[in-house]
C-alpha cells in the first residue's frame, strides 16, 4: 500500500470516530423519549433538542476544520486558546440573550427543550471540554500519520541503501569476470566464446532478476553454476571445485534476495586459489527447517594470509544487516590451518 493510501486510511479512521460520536449524540433525544416510555415520540421536542445541540456541532466544525489544523497543530497555542474562548463566549452569549428574550416567554419551548438547559458559563466549560476532546483525537491521529510517514521514509531509506549496495556488488563481480575472459582469449578462443555465453546468461540474471526484491534459490544456484563454470575453464585442473545444492523442486520453493551468495564464492576464488599449490573450493547449500545455510570452504595458503577485507564482503554484511537485522549468522571458521570456511545462515520465505 502506498503512503498516500495509508494516510487516507488514517483520515478515514478519524472521521469515523467523529461520525460515530455525533450519531450517538443525535440519538440521545430519541432514546430519552423511548426510555421515558412515551407512547408517541414528540418530533417537535426532538427538533428542539437538536436545535440545542446545533451550537456544539457548529463549534466542533469550526474547531475541527479551522482552529485546530491552522493553529493548534502548527503550535500556535496562544492564538488557538484565545480564539477558542472568544468563539465560545460569542456563540453562547448570543444564545443566552436570545433564550432570555424569546424562548423563556414561550412555555412550550421552555418546557420541551430536553438536551441542555445550562447557564452560559456552563455551556462555555462544556464547549471547552468538547473542543479539548476533539483536539486530543486530532493529535492522536496526527501522531499515527507521523508514525506512518516516518516508517515509510525509513523503508525507502533501507531500500535505497540496499539498492546502492547491490549495484556496488554487480560492477565488482563483472569486472572480475571480464578480466577472466580477457585472460582466456590469448590461449583458447573457443573457451573464450563459451565463457561469453556463460557471461551473457549471468548478465541476464544481473540485469533483470536482480532488480527484484527476491528471487528463487533455483535461479540463484543456476547463476552460481554459470559463474563456477566460467572460473573452472580458467583454472582447468588446478582447482577442485564442488557445489552441492538441494533438489530443483526444493530450490523453487525457497526465496531469497538476489546476488546474496555470489560474494562468498567470489571471495573463495580470490583468496583460496594458488597457482603453485593444488587448491579446492567446496560450496554446500542446505535447507534446515526455515533457514538456508550456505557453507563455502576453500584452501588457505600462507602466501595469501588470512585477510578477507574487500568491497564485496563489506557490502554483504551491510545488506545482511539491512535485510535481516540480527536474524542472520555469518561465521568464519579458521580452526584448520589450511582451510578457510565461511558459513552464512539466513531465514527463508517460501
Amino acid at each position: 500500500m502506498k503512503l498516500v493510501e495509508r494516510l487516507k486510511t488514517v483520515k478515514v479512521g478519524e472521521n469515523m470516530v467523529y461520525s460515530l460520536v455525533w450519531i450517538i449524540v443525535l440519538l440521545i433525544p430519541i432514546m430519552s423519549s423511548q426510555l421515558m416510555s412515551e407512547k408517541i415520540i414528540d418530533i417537535n421536542k426532538i427538533i428542539i433538542s437538536w436545535g440545542k445541540i446545533a451550537p456544539y456541532f457548529l463549534i466542533f466544525i469550526i474547531n475541527n476544520n479551522i482552529l485546530a489544523p491552522k493553529l493548534l497543530l502548527r503550535h500556535r497555542y496562544w492564538w488557538y486558546s484565545s480564539l477558542l474562548i472568544v468563539m465560545l463566549l460569542i456563540i453562547f452569549g448570543t444564545i443566552d440573550i436570545i433564550d432570555y428574550r424569546y424562548w423563556q416567554s414561550d412555555i412550550y419551548l421552555r418546557n420541551k427543550a430536553s438536551f441542555t438547559d445550562l447557564e452560559w458559563y456552563w455551556n462555555v466549560l462544556l464547549g471547552i471540554f468538547m473542543t479539548g476532546a476533539n483536539s486530543m483525537i486530532k493529535l492522536y491521529y496526527l501522531a499515527l500519520e507521523t508514525d506512518k510517514r516516518m516508517a515509510e521514509l525509513e523503508r525507502q531509506n533501507i531500500e535505497t541503501q540496499m539498492e546502492y549496495l547491490k549495484y556496488q556488488i554487480s560492477p565488482h563481480f563483472l569486472m572480475n569476470t571480464l578480466n577472466n575472459i580477457h585472460a582466456m582469449i590469448d590461449f583458447d578462443s573457443e573457451m573464450a566464446k563459451k565463457s561469453v555465453m556463460d557471461l551473457s546468461r549471468m548478465l541476464r540474471y544481473v540485469l533483470y532478476d536482480s532488480t527484484e526484491k527476491s528471487t528463487t534459490l533455483e535461479k540463484e544456484v543456476e547463476f552460481l553454476h554459470n559463474y563456477i563454470e566460467l572460473m573452472r575453464i580458467r583454472y582447468i585442473d588446478e582447482v577442485i571445485i564442488n557445489i552441492t545444492a538441494p533438489s530443483t523442486i526444493e530450490c523453487r520453493k525457497v526465496s531469497l534476495p538476489p546476488l546474496l551468495l555470489i560474494v562468498l564464492i567470489e571471495n573463495a576464488f580470490k583468496h583460496g586459489i594458488s597457482y603453485n599449490h593444488r587448491s579446492f573450493i567446496d560450496i554446500e547449500l542446505t535447507i534446515k527447517r526455515d533457514m538456508l545455510c550456505c557453507t563455502v570452504a576453500n584452501s588457505q595458503h600462507n602466501t595469501h594470509g588470512t585477510a578477507r577485507s574487500g568491497i564485496g564482503m563489506s557490502n554483504l554484511q551491510k545488506r545482511l544487516q539491512l535485510l535481516y537485522g540480527n536474524q542472520y549468522t555469518l561465521k568464519v571458521d579458521k580452526a584448520e590451518e589450511d582451510i578457510y570456511r565461511v558459513t552464512l545462515i539466513i531465514p527463508i520465505t517460501k
